[in-house]
């Protein structure tokens, strides 16, 4: 009988070893019956890596949603907790509110996505033709290109196609900066830039843009970056350089999902791949979900450290 209570006792020690050790994995998932909320944002490589984050954080053992939220206004949803994360921030776009509140410490910095970016203008190549000098900038300013890219709406300057207006952009400034005649006219939405410059593509109709990379558009379309002109005051507004693209989450965010928030420090998104998604989606008009899923079942490889990062 003494044997057999020993038995038990090894057993009773066992069972609250197996307990502790499952309350602790609990604890390091911490709150994972309330959801992730994940910031979706207007653009599609956006909604890729958000996908992306969401579909391997369900598998660490999370709940997510995804909430449509805007490039400005994203940033108060973070600062109190009505949004938890947002994965793609290009830093270049930021506005006014994101330094604020960084510095309140109501957001934290959780570092970059490593995806490689491009941003700037761009023109269909023929229109080196219209305006003999591109890439370089100064080849704008020439009256026969000023002319062949005037419209009634913008005349006597040229027009040039801007980001949605809500995106916040620096083109106008950089314009009046440089005393470009050219009047910066802002796009419907990225659907709308994407279809403007397909359009001049097909019809040689002259266009200057704002655009960036990576985006489908961009394998698809002949396409040549302008040279920009010098920045007259070093600053955001005044200025375009290749962005960094960072993680964002609000501050209670660690304290609350503490696997999710190593999981998201160590998330990354190759350019390359995400253009591939990009050009799925937009182009071939397949479902996200679908072609995130695909690429996730396809690669563990990839993503596997970072679920490891968040078993700690």
């Amino acid at each position: 009988m003494k044997g057999t209570n020993v038995l038990k006792g090894a057993g009773i020690g066992l069972a609250l070893l197996l307990a502790a050790n499952t309350q602790a994995r609990t604890a390091e998932l911490g709150a994972k019956d309330e959801p992730i909320k994940l910031a979706m944002l207007e653009w599609t490589g956006a909604h890729v890596s958000t996908r992306i984050a969401g579909q391997l954080l369900e598998k660490i053992g999370y709940k997510v949603e995804y909430v449509t939220a805007g490039n400005f206004p994203q940033f108060s949803g973070l600062a109190d907790g009505s949004l938890s994360a947002s994965v793609e921030i290009w830093l270049n776009n930021v506005g006014d509110i994101y330094p604020k509140v960084l510095a309140e410490k109501k957001i934290e910095d959780i570092g970059k996505l490593d995806l490689e970016t491009r941003e700037g203008w761009i023109y269909p190549k023929f229109m080196e033709k219209v305006c003999p000098g591109l890439p370089d900038w100064t080849a704008l300013t020439k009256p026969e290109c000023v002319q062949a890219l005037s419209t009634p709406e913008t005349a006597p300057n040229g027009r040039f196609l801007d980001y949605p207006a809500d995106w916040g952009s620096r083109a106008a400034t950089i314009l009046a900066d440089n005393n470009m005649p050219y009047t910066a006219v802002p796009a419907g939405s990225e659907g709308a830039l994407v279809a403007e410059l397909e359009s001049a593509e097909a019809a040689k109709s002259p266009l200057v843009m704002m655009f960036w990379g990576p985006h489908y558009a961009l394998a698809e379309n002949d396409v040549g970056w302008i040279k920009m002109p010098p920045c007259k005051e070093q600053g955001n507004e005044h200025c375009i350089t290749p962005p960094d693209v960072d993680k964002i989450v609000w501050s209670g965010f660690g304290a609350k999902w503490p696997a999710a928030y190593a999981f998201l420090k160590a998330f990354k998104m190759d350019a390359t791949e995400q253009q591939k998604m990009m050009l799925a989606v937009d182009k071939d008009g397949k479902d996200l979900d679908a072609v995130v899923k695909e690429w996730v079942d396809k690669n563990e490889p990839a993503w596997k450290p970072w679920v490891d990062a968040a078993k700690g």
